[in-house]
């Protein structure tokens, strides 16, 4: 399964999306199923207000109209959809896994919620440098809790989050990113409108994740 999938997989999972329906879908990317349909996973890239970098991943069954609707978006907001290759260059792909410094501790009387329970922050740190794969950490805080964002290559964020599975320690999050090299900074009336540009940009029922190297 490529990594892009199973990511969505786990999000539609970790928000209670129904096995069936995840099923379902899957089937329908691959093109199987009575319907037919065909999802297009793609990315694409452009300039916004000021001059920001902006890539946006997308699924879509239709790529002329997710096409022609980005197009449009990316000139409603005062830029413009560049060639592939014109942002990337400043952007990494890595996986990025969010995780809170403890372990769930099973509740012993039936109907209670299970217990967070705080592990020592600098002991789960040396436990996650041993994982392979593992190229950088750096401390966070997790709904007030302790905890870490762990940065891999992109092809092996599974293989780490699953490492860290065996710990037992608490996954917030997992998944890909693209991560600017450079960054542009902005101010004020600047700010707000390319930060609301990322915004419209992102309300667009085809796209899946926006990234840009604006700084806020």
């Amino acid at each position: 399964m490529n990594p892009s999938l199973r990511m969505y997989i786990d999000k539609a999972k970790e928000v209670g999306f129904p096995q069936d329906k995840i099923e379902k879908a899957i089937q329908k990317g691959v093109g199987e199923g009575s319907e037919g349909v065909i999802y297009d996973d793609s990315t694409y890239e452009g300039f916004g207000p000021f001059g920001i970098q902006i890539m946006v991943d997308t699924l879509t069954d239709n790529k002329n109209r997710t096409v022609s609707d980005l197009r449009k978006l990316f000139e409603d907001i005062g830029g413009n959809m560049a060639e592939e290759g014109s942002v990337a260059w400043n952007f990494d792909l890595k996986g990025l896994i969010v995780i809170k410094c403890g372990h769930m501790e099973k509740s012993e009387k039936f109907g209670e919620d299970d217990k967070f329970v705080k592990d020592d922050p600098e002991e789960v740190m040396l436990n996650i440098m041993e994982i392979e794969g593992v190229m950088d950490i750096q401390e966070t805080e997790v709904n007030e809790d302790p905890g870490l964002e762990i940065y891999t290559d992109y092809k092996d964020w599974v293989k780490v989050r699953d490492e860290i599975n065996k710990f037992g320690y608490v996954v917030n999050e997992a998944g890909i990113i693209k991560e600017a090299k450079t960054f542009k900074t902005l101010q004020g009336e600047e700010l707000k409108k390319a930060l609301e540009a990322l915004e419209r940009i992102e309300d667009n029922d085809d796209v899946q994740e926006v990234w840009s190297n604006l700084k806020e």
